[in-house]
């Protein structure tokens, strides 16, 4: 049942053991040293409601897990390297998954959605790799805002005064087996983004929810909030999570032409452009992340297509033939990397089956088109949208997208029935 029992470091103490949850959140425990040869051999008991359960750890009742069922243990099983954290003396860091007491995949798990969608690519002949860059946000601690001032993008003297951070960010990240390619400030002030360097799809999908969380972790001993929030402040830019997607045989690179892209890679770009409104759900998931879907943000607003061109929803970037790839750009940082993996690839790979064409391409500005599908500006048409997929049906299943559904309703409901401090502002004593 167990991986093979690793040997740990001398010197080491505690091992820390974590995986994605609902949203893609890291969680899970720490182990003392002396008891990993049975976590390797047994698995470590959480409770299932990992898979239930909100941001915030609300819990509800749900179809697969509720208080009828007792929220039953899951075994989480070690399946990563084993890397010594940095920041930590004597602490190891290992990722694992989760499979039910029957040793199967739990159908609420996000993590086993993207593991059938590969195994689909292999039987199709693929193997997909992904580059995923995300923002996030430094912030004071205390104020929770940012603080320095302006937007510096790309700005050498405002990455030199972050460097306190970003260097132990991107030396750390890299020594705990997630290679960091390079970061930069970003489009507002305590704005930056971290690149990692493409690898396999799971691969890329468990380094983004590792990423997430020890950059809080590295954050917090700097003395600053990181946060993936998709909008955390309306006037300034919004946290995206970018995708690129390459699909690769025998070591070549199949959506690469002598530096264009293959006939192939239109049929997987035309798959991602047909259904990238349906799933919008999954690639923005709380009413906040459509506060982000602004038009001159350099967020997509529809499913407008181009080359190197960043007011499109799926840029594509040409090069030498191992460079050649299509960059979906409508995520939110704060989404499940594995849903959206997931349903993009499934996209994709449901061109190449159909042999879909793309549209024109956009040479221009994207956000004054009216000919492409505009993309959801709310959660409640999100929602819509996914009740009505079939292809989300088929790749989550009945019970993952229930629950999915269910929490997108819940975060409705709930922003719905707030007062806001600017209400107060403007009406209390207006009116």
């Amino acid at each position: 049942m167990g991986q093979e029992n690793k040997p740990l470091p001398e010197g080491v103490h505690t091992v820390v053991l974590g995986m994605g949850d609902l949203n893609g959140l890291l969680r899970g425990k720490r182990i003392p040293a002396e008891n990993w040869a049975n976590i390797c051999e047994s698995g470590m008991a959480m409770s299932n409601a990992t898979f239930a359960i909100d941001m915030t750890c609300d819990v509800w009742d749900t179809p697969y897990t509720n208080f009828d069922t007792g929220y039953p243990d899951m075994h989480v099983m070690p399946i990563g390297e084993v890397y010594p954290i940095p920041w930590e003396e004597g602490v190891v860091y290992s990722f694992a998954h989760a499979i039910g007491a029957d040793h199967q995949p739990i159908p609420l798990d996000p993590r086993a959605a993207l593991v059938r969608v590969l195994q689909k690519a292999a039987a199709m002949g693929y193997e997909v790799r992904i580059g995923t860059e995300l923002e996030f946000y430094l912030l004071d601690k205390e104020t929770l805002k940012p603080r320095d001032r302006g937007i510096q993008v790309y700005g050498l003297p405002r990455a030199a005064e972050l460097e306190h951070v970003l260097g132990p960010i991107r030396r750390h990240l890299t020594a705990v087996g997630i290679p960091i390619e390079q970061s930069n400030p970003e489009y507002a002030a305590g704005q930056v983004e971290v690149n990692i360097r493409f690898d396999e799809a799971l691969i890329a999908a468990d380094r983004v929810v590792t990423f997430r969380g020890l950059v809080k972790e590295l954050g917090n001993t700097h003395g600053y909030h990181a946060t993936f929030m998709s909008k955390p402040f309306f006037a300034e830019s919004g946290n995206g999570f970018h995708v690129h997607h390459s699909l690769w045989q025998d070591g070549k690179n199949l959506m690469a032409d002598n530096g264009a892209l293959s006939k192939l890679g239109r049929h997987y770009l035309a798959g991602m452009q047909k259904h990238m409104t349906e799933m919008s759900m999954v690639s923005a998931t709380t009413p906040n992340a459509y506060r982000r879907r602004q038009p001159y943000t350099f967020c997509p607003i529809n499913t407008a297509w181009g080359v190197d061109n960043r007011t499109v929803g799926l840029r594509i970037i040409l090069g030498a033939d191992n460079a050649v790839r299509v960059e979906k750009r409508d995520g939110s940082a704060d989404c499940n990397p594995y849903l959206l993996l997931a349903l993009e690839i499934a996209a994709g790979l449901a061109g190449i089956e159909n042999e879909l064409e793309p549209t024109a391409e956009t040479t221009g500005n994207a956000y004054e088109e009216q000919e492409h599908q505009p993309i959801p500006t709310d959660l409640a048409t999100a929602v819509a949208l996914a009740r009505e997929s079939s292809l989300m049906a088929e790749i989550l299943g009945a019970d993952l997208l229930e629950i999915l559904i269910q929490q997108s309703e819940r975060e409705i409901e709930f922003i719905a029935n707030q007062v806001t401090p600017v209400e107060i502002e403007r009406y209390l004593e207006n009116f």
